[in-house]
């Protein structure tokens, strides 16, 4: 099979998910793929059974079963003719069902996407396909019925291209991307389909001469004629319906109290020599930050998120404590604006060294957040510090799995107006949650950044623990004999070097 279909559809085919999605390009021949991959299944006698298949209209259930026709002859399957039947539903409407039996005695059929139709369907091995699942009439509905399959051992492979960010379909993948059920998600742009050769195939299908110019040129037309929906239909980014990403009711329902943690940096603070800014920061940290720390509960584990900032917008350090039944609380939340990248760090190193079991943590490395990253690694390790790069595909995969927490109430957030503001920014930017270009408050001060902070958190809180062993060496030297206790100032060297000398 690796021979006559493109890596995407083989990806696809060869996925062994009880219940795998793909989100897709329109026409970039997923469906043929599928109609081959059914072909095979059910002509083994021995590893295969009933293949069924739902689509939203009669002539995709024809076109379906035209596929698997030519393949099952390209492949010499001992397959009987197309046969077709004609059904009276309860309201009056026919239902169109084909299908094609098999000497194995497995049959592929197609029909309409009425989930009657899937009653007493669910035999071992048996598999369904559900084609353009964002157009059919109740998806909801027909998974419930679909799922029944799974329990003897069949299998459910969703397939469709966008009908909205509201849509069922794409409400599924999200729940998928949030890790809500443990679906298998695939998704193919096309892009993604034209660097597996999609462009090639079409030239040789077609007779003509595959240049690079002439893919490129393909393309532009290709997108032209889509507009104005080439995002939605070609590049699995569903049209934006409107509204906040999470709600104002979703996230105020999270809240609680607890403290947020500023420190300004004035201009006369800027300019005074770093010792002096260093200075005034252990002054902050021991008045302001330290007895919060205090009041952390030492047994449970702690991880937190940074949104670098130098001037513009907020530094947001948040905090994360993880409960014992595995959910989450922000027991503050630390604000730095206008603070030099030293003292930055500075705070960075005393958050974390005062976290009890401290786990870890989530760095915005990018751009000058870099340095900050960078510090907190030379102080705790690389693999207790995630130097996060933002990219399309981390919110993609992150923010579900962040809104999932507030609609399961898993997370406790702090009660601010500030907090919550920076959360209703979040937004659908070409399909993908994450706080669009621009201050998101009225004063011009924020840019999502407590929102980013948490998903930063949240992160790291789903990351396995660190665990550090040690054998400590025999201590030896003048004076020591063998029975001696560690001097109680040991520890200040460490603070002095770790920058966090609270």
């Amino acid at each position: 099979m690796s021979s006559v279909l493109l890596p995407y559809q083989q990806r696809w085919a060869s996925d062994p998910a009880v219940v795998k999605i793909i989100e897709k390009s329109r026409r970039i021949g997923l469906s043929y793929g599928e109609a081959c991959d059914s072909v095979l299944y059910a002509a083994d006698a021995e590893r295969g059974a009933n293949v069924y298949y739902i689509s939203y209209d009669k002539e995709m259930t024809a076109g379906f079963i035209q596929d698997c026709a030519s393949w099952a002859r390209a492949f010499h399957a001992a397959a009987g003719e197309i046969g077709e039947q004609i059904l009276t539903r309860d309201d009056g409407r026919d239902v169109h069902v084909y299908d094609i039996l098999f000497a194995s005695g497995n049959r592929i059929r197609t029909f309409s996407s009425n989930p009657r139709n899937l009653r007493s369907k669910g035999r071992p091995g048996e598999r369904l396909v559900i084609d353009e699942a964002a157009f059919v009439d109740d998806l909801a509905e027909l998974l419930k019925a679909a799922l029944a399959m799974t329990m003897w051992g069949g299998t459910v492979h969703i397939l469709s291209t966008h009908n909205g960010d509201e849509n069922p379909f794409n409400l599924l993948i999200q729940d998928a991307r949030a890790g809500k059920n443990d679906y298998s998600v695939h998704r193919v742009t096309l892009d993604d389909a034209l660097r597996d050769g999609l462009y090639r195939k079409i030239c040789e299908v077609t007779g003509k001469q595959w240049s690079a110019k002439a893919e490129a040129e393909w393309r532009t037309s290709l997108v032209k004629r889509y507009r104005p929906n080439e995002d939605e239909e070609l590049f699995c980014i569903p049209a934006f319906g409107g509204g906040a990403y999470l709600p104002r009711e979703l996230v105020s329902a999270c809240m609680a109290d607890g403290q947020l943690l500023r420190f300004n940096g004035t201009r006369s603070f800027n300019l005074a020599p770093e010792p002096v800014r260093r200075a005034e920061i252990n002054d902050w940290i021991k008045d302001v930050l330290a007895p919060e720390l205090a009041q952390l509960d030492q047994g449970r584990r702690h991880v937190f998120g940074m949104d670098f900032a130098r001037k513009g917008d907020m530094t947001d350090i948040v905090p994360l404590e993880i409960c014992a039944n595995l959910r989450k609380r922000w027991p503050f939340l630390v604000e730095l604006h206008n603070v030099p990248y030293q003292q930055q760090a500075q705070v960075v190193l005393a958050v974390g060294n005062g976290l009890p079991r401290f786990a870890g943590c989530a760095i915005d490395a990018g751009g000058n957040g870099g340095y900050v990253a960078e510090t907190a690694t030379d102080a705790w390790g690389p693999f207790m510090v995630d130097s996060i790069h933002f990219t399309e595909q981390f919110y993609r995969d992150e923010f579900p799995k962040y809104k999932a927490s507030f609609e399961d109430r898993y997370t406790t957030i702090v009660r601010h107006d500030d907090v919550l503001e920076d959360h209703r920014a979040v937004m659908l930017v070409r399909g993908v949650p994450r706080v669009p270009v621009g201050k998101t408050d009225k004063k011009g001060e924020r840019h999502g950044d407590s929102a980013i902070a948490g998903l930063l958190a949240d992160y790291r809180s789903r990351m396995d623990p660190v665990h550090i062993d040690y054998t400590e060496a025999p201590r030896s030297g003048p004076g020591w004999n063998g029975s001696q206790k560690a001097d109680d100032n040991d520890n200040d060297d460490y603070a002095e070097a770790g920058g966090g000398a609270w």
